[in-house]
């Protein structure tokens, strides 16, 4: 698991045509090159439009839910989108099975509606919302974030929402409130791999206030231009592109403001592997395998190279200040 360690400044370089896909950066030569006969202009919008088509384009089976491109400081990851497919098809929720097929098999029994969020705790207006409370609470943005899972393997996927700051504000924490926890549905009707007892459910994670808080955490209901697929953590999820992917838990039911640190689920079950801030770190190794490296899923080819594992998952700029002076191999 991995026990952050201080960022170094000879990290892997990477050049712009590993984190780019090629024909997006061929066209970016394109319109250099107009801007050079005086086109730019319109080099530059056919070229804008081509990306925002492609970072919407969903299947089209499930409800649209757009949102307005985000303008959030590393919001927007230029790195090539997964195919909706692997997206929805590749996935950890233990909730309908073990197997990384088993979501997309098994998780159509998930009733994403009626759906409500419970908040309580050290907040001074606590409540319930319901999912259409929760969707109007803020403007939809589409964010576009690189998903780093502990085993090796990542995706880039255009997800919509917006910052969990926005709910978080309009409970109005108080000063006792130091960490936010997430309670995931555990609901066997609905989810038949409650019964194999991998984890105490229901599925729990938790957050410094001022990580929830940080721009980038996102609260998410849709992915691609539509709604969340049930198997991707239907009807609302969270992602925290900095940290390990198990961190942002899918279909919650309950936060809750607490004075203490909370347990995460994945930390009572094995805590030597899985720290509670679990942030994306290539310099400390899992016990079982190295984290300096990853797959991403669509890149299966025989002679595709693994790509190094970035610091934060690529996101230090924006979030490394949050662990300034702290010991990353022990807040793991």
């Amino acid at each position: 698991m991995p026990r952050s360690a201080h960022i170094r400044s000879n990290a892997p370089r990477i050049l712009p045509s590993d984190i780019t896909p090629q024909a997006v950066y061929q066209e970016r030569r394109q319109w250099l090159q107009l801007m050079a006969t005086g086109a730019a202009g319109a080099g530059l919008a056919a070229w804008a439009g081509r990306e925002a088509m492609a970072q919407t384009a969903g299947p089209g089976k499930l409800a649209k839910l757009p949102g307005a491109r985000s303008a959030v400081a590393g919001a927007m990851s230029m790195d090539k989108l997964s195919r909706y497919a692997d997206a929805t098809g590749y996935n950890n929720f233990y909730e309908f099975g073990t197997e990384k097929s088993d979501p997309a098999q098994y998780a159509g029994s998930l009733r994403p509606r009626p759906w409500t969020v419970t908040v309580e705790g050290e907040v001074g207006k606590p409540g319930s919302f319901d999912l259409d409370q929760l969707l109007k609470l803020s403007p939809m943005e589409e964010r576009v974030y690189r998903l780093r899972c502990v085993e090796g393997w990542s995706m880039v996927i255009p997800w919509v929402g917006y910052s969990l700051a926005e709910l978080i504000k309009k409970v109005e924490p108080n000063s006792r409130a130091k960490y936010v926890e997430f309670i995931s549905l555990a609901d066997r009707s609905q989810m038949p791999g409650l019964r194999n007892g991998v984890l105490d459910w229901p599925y729990t994670e938790g957050l410094r206030i001022d990580e929830a808080m940080h721009p980038l955490s996102l609260l998410a209901f849709g992915m691609y231009g539509e709604v969340l697929p049930n198997q991707n953590g239907a009807p609302l999820r969270l992602i925290l592109p900095w940290k390990y992917g198990f961190k942002s838990a899918k279909s919650i039911v309950k936060i809750r403001f607490v004075e203490k640190q909370p347990v995460s689920s994945w930390t009572e079950s094995a805590p030597r592997e899985y720290g509670f801030y679990s942030n994306v770190n290539p310099l400390v190794d899992h016990p079982r395998w190295s984290q300096g490296s990853e797959r991403r899923i669509g890149e299966d080819g025989l002679f595709t190279k693994k790509r190094p594992t970035l610091m934060f998952n690529g996101y230090a700029d924006q979030v490394a200040s949050l662990y300034a002076g702290m010991d990353l191999k022990k807040f793991y």
